[in-house]
């Protein structure tokens, strides 16, 4: 009896072509292929011939159909057809009680205020909640640009109430047309609140926010002042770089673009700026989220203790992460805990700080290790006498000592600890960097010798002098801060150019470092870089 061979039994192999089962999945299909490619007369076609072989739709169909007209609805080749088959589409979807999901709403509003009817827009979009569906920020957008577009400032400041309602924050691109709004309709007032939420919200402007900025100052004078006094307790209250108490002075503004100094002084008008920290609402929530959850961490008797201490000892500009230190660099084969590292930290600290010892937080079993030390047991008693240790108990995180001696302080904390981990992450603060950035002092030890990186001089964010004068930096590509390019604007009294007077535009140049050059000035500034040595206290910034 023959074997069959194994080519006789073989199954012929076939890759099968991808193919849907039905003709919506089908449709689906190549809407989205059109999607893809911007095809909207393809779109269209498709959708025409769906509708001659009664195909039935449902969402994804009406939102992608949706989603293709609203993108062309400002084209000027294709406006009139997006305009006329995306309507047609919605009454489509709502004829067939199809309820619209978030996407479905925002792709009609757009193309609502594409034919300038932004009232309907925001009808829209107040619907969404018979839909028990939550709109976005992109979903409010269409009924504010057409609102600000079209000066009907009322209508645009409601969009802004219910994106307020919503628990939804503005970005720059709608902050800057609800400033240039009230700009163009002289409302002076709003476009103060509105430049404060810009410095909320960004680091930096663009160059389209920048002309917004620039139009409005160049063409305004501010009419009104206020106690000099109390502007400079707000600048304090707030953690410095600005007061919010309104427009302070009168005349017209000085605008110029120019540059700041490695030291913070501005090149155009030679006003200090400030390294700003966080206010002091934010920094007695800051203290309690941090001794809420020590507490619920450590031994509460212990963390207790420290806390009661802390208050009694409270003259403190520095805190030292001394486990941080002392390891710094010591994963190698003799490496141990290094007491010359800690100990020139300390000193360095002490003489910044005009004589004033740090504190060094430190756990007790490192700290008795080195007393049994005979090398180390003097210095180590030394610190002890002059107050610089405190030891955390057994079974402790330094962490949540050092850090809330910090924050409760509003000192300066020596670490280089990124404070990314756990910890750091339930505290979830909007204004942890910020925080950061004006108080921790990084450190190295190059061939044995300290350097300390202390915070900036002043920190890139708009600002608000005592003066009233504003300093708004503009986004740059590079990341070198003296190629920040900034927009000065003051008052001719407070510019170091006296002469001037009247509102001027003037565009800066760099030449051998940062500088302004005035129009009746044109000798160039050289920048120095010196940097005056800084402490964490927010009584003794520097003016």
């Amino acid at each position: 009896m023959a074997t069959p061979s194994h080519h006789q039994n073989a199954i012929p192999s076939t890759k099968k072509k991808k193919t849907h089962k039905n003709p919506e999945a089908n449709f689906l299909y190549e809407l989205n292929s059109c999607s893809k490619s911007k095809d909207l007369k393809g779109a269209i076609s498709l959708y025409d011939s769906a509708l001659s072989s009664n195909t039935r739709l449902n969402q994804s169909h009406f939102n992608t159909l949706l989603y293709l007209c609203s993108t062309f609805a400002t084209d000027p080749d294709s406006k009139d057809l997006a305009l006329r088959y995306g309507f047609r589409v919605f009454d489509h979807m709502m004829a067939l009680n199809i309820h619209p999901n978030e996407a479905s709403i925002t792709s009609i509003a757009r193309l609502s205020a594409a034919k300038g009817d932004g009232d309907y827009a925001f009808e829209m979009v107040k619907k969404l909640g018979d839909y028990l569906v939550s709109p976005r920020l992109r979903t409010y957008e269409p009924a504010l640009f057409c609102f600000c577009q079209k000066l009907e400032a009322e209508k645009a400041y409601e969009v802004e109430e219910d994106i307020d309602k919503m628990g939804l924050s503005l970005e720059e691109p709608q902050i800057a047309a609800l400033l240039k709004l009230s700009a163009d309709t002289g409302r002076g007032e709003r476009v103060y609140n509105y430049l404060h939420k810009l410095r909320r919200s960004v680091r930096w402007v663009s160059e389209e926010t920048c002309k917004v900025l620039e139009d409005w100052f160049c063409c305004k004078a501010s009419e009104i002042g206020s106690d000099v006094g109390s502007v400079k307790e707000a600048i304090l209250r707030n953690g410095g770089g600005w007061h919010g108490l309104g427009w302070i002075g009168e005349g017209k503004w000085v605008v110029k673009k120019g540059n700041v100094k490695p030291n913070g002084r501005c090149c155009c008008c030679g006003e200090q700026l400030d390294c700003v920290d966080i206010d002091d609402v934010e920094t007695e929530k800051f203290a309690l989220s941090v001794a809420g959850l020590a507490l619920e961490r450590e031994v509460k008797a212990n963390f207790r203790e420290f806390q009661d201490w802390l208050e009694k000892n409270a003259d403190y500009e520095a805190i030292v992460d001394g486990a941080n230190i002392g390891l710094y660099q010591q994963n190698f084969a003799e490496g141990g805990f290094s007491v010359l590292q800690l100990n020139a930290v300390i000193k360095e600290m002490y003489t910044r700080s005009g004589n004033k010892w740090p504190l060094v937080i430190l756990h007790n079993k490192r700290v008795r290790a080195l007393l049994e030390n005979p090398s180390h047991r003097k210095l180590v008693e030394e610190w002890m006498a002059n107050g610089v240790l405190y030891t955390t108990p057994h079974g402790s995180n330094d962490d949540w000592y050092w850090l809330y001696a910090t924050v409760k302080l509003r000192c300066l904390l020596v670490t280089n600890d990124e404070m990314r981990d756990h910890i750091f992450e339930l505290l979830g603060s909007s204004f942890f960097l910020k925080w950061k950035e004006r108080h921790q002092v990084r450190y190295t030890f190059l061939k044995g010798a300290l350097k300390l990186q202390m915070p900036p001089a002043y920190s890139i964010v708009i600002q608000e002098s005592e003066k009233g004068s504003w300093h708004v930096p503009i986004v740059c590509e590079s990341d070198e801060e003296s190629l920040t390019s900034w927009l000065c604007i003051t008052k001719p009294g407070g510019c170091e150019d006296e002469g001037k007077t009247g509102s001027t535009m003037e565009t800066c140049e760099i030449v051998d470092g940062p500088c302004c050059k005035s129009s009746e000035n044109r000798n160039n500034e050289k920048c120095d870089d010196k940097t005056t040595s800084m402490t964490g206290k927010r009584k003794e910034r520097s003016p």
